[in-house]
């Protein structure tokens, strides 16, 4: 993922407990398959660890995802940190940090907090990333950077935002796709899934003054700074809106994919095949 805003609140009786609009940004070139319910074929990266019950797509090349979601209520989200002078081709897949805390791989903490806590242990290993964790059953969300100066912690209540830098970092793309779903997830908890994928499909380019300087040239920044990528060889390859509603002691999730990819692997632009999918938690 490339671009996740999400709205919070934890201490809800009622009405939307998370709400989420996420991109995935990648190479037209690497193979996905969509989001899907996985079987015990889907999880090659976790020995003694459990893929049933588990909601995301797959990265193909490197194992793992990017996004995902579980019947028991665990939800899991990465970005990559832009920083092209530290990339280490021979790093471990970042995917494997969210397929891992889906599956409850053996031997890992099983709180939000604690898996990444274990995590940042060995956060050097990696390239940069952002990873969210969390169990919404347990009302517990968590953020990690392994290139922030900041220890593991859990996310307070409100609306948030991360791209390629730390959490909330004022990039334009992040400021105005956060405002945008503050205003939507406030004025109305159930605003259909569709509504946030539209306002995640935004080519808009911010101007030059207030792009980022990341290592990379100016015609590049110029092309990530839209919510939605378009270019030659990497883009926009799907969208995903997520919201989790309170019920009495029920909560009930709905998810909605829009991706590029029907799951035959031929990346049609722009993406228009559709995934839907809902269940239900009962908290303990």
């Amino acid at each position: 993922m490339c671009l996740i805003v999400f709205d919070w609140r934890p201490r809800a009786s009622a009405g939307a407990l998370f709400t989420l609009a996420a991109n995935r940004d990648e190479f037209l070139r690497r193979t996905a398959d969509p989001l899907h319910w996985w079987s015990a074929a889907d999880d090659v990266t976790s020995p003694g660890s459990s893929a049933t019950g588990v909601l995301a797509g797959r990265d193909l090349v490197g194992g793992g995802t990017w996004l995902g979601m579980t019947r028991s209520g665990r939800f899991a989200a990465l970005t990559n940190y832009r920083a092209p002078k530290d990339m280490r081709p021979d790093a471990p897949t970042r995917g494997t940090l969210v397929s891992r805390w889906l599956t409850g791989a053996q031997g890992l903490p099983d709180t939000p907090l604690g898996y990444l806590d274990e995590i940042a242990r060995s956060g050097d290993l990696y390239n940069g990333f952002n990873l969210i964790v969390g169990d919404w059953a347990r009302r517990e969300l968590a953020w990690y950077c392994n290139r922030a100066d900041r220890a593991p912690a859990l996310l307070p209540e409100g609306t948030h935002g991360i791209s390629n830098a730390v959490l909330d970092t004022p990039w334009p793309k992040l400021v105005r796709k956060r405002a945008e779903l503050a205003q939507l997830a406030g004025g109305d908890a159930q605003v259909p899934l569709a509504r946030l994928v539209e306002m995640m499909r935004d080519p808009q380019v911010a101007p030059d003054r207030d792009l980022p300087a990341t290592g990379i040239p100016l015609e590049r920044e110029r092309a990530l700074s839209a919510a939605f990528i378009e270019t030659p060889d990497y883009g926009t390859r799907g969208t995903t809106a997520l919201r989790v509603t309170l019920r009495g002691a029920l909560l009930d999730v709905e998810a909605l994919e829009r991706s590029d990819d029907d799951g035959s692997h031929r990346v049609v632009r722009p993406g228009a095949y559709e995934r839907h999918e809902t269940y239900t938690i009962e908290r303990g």
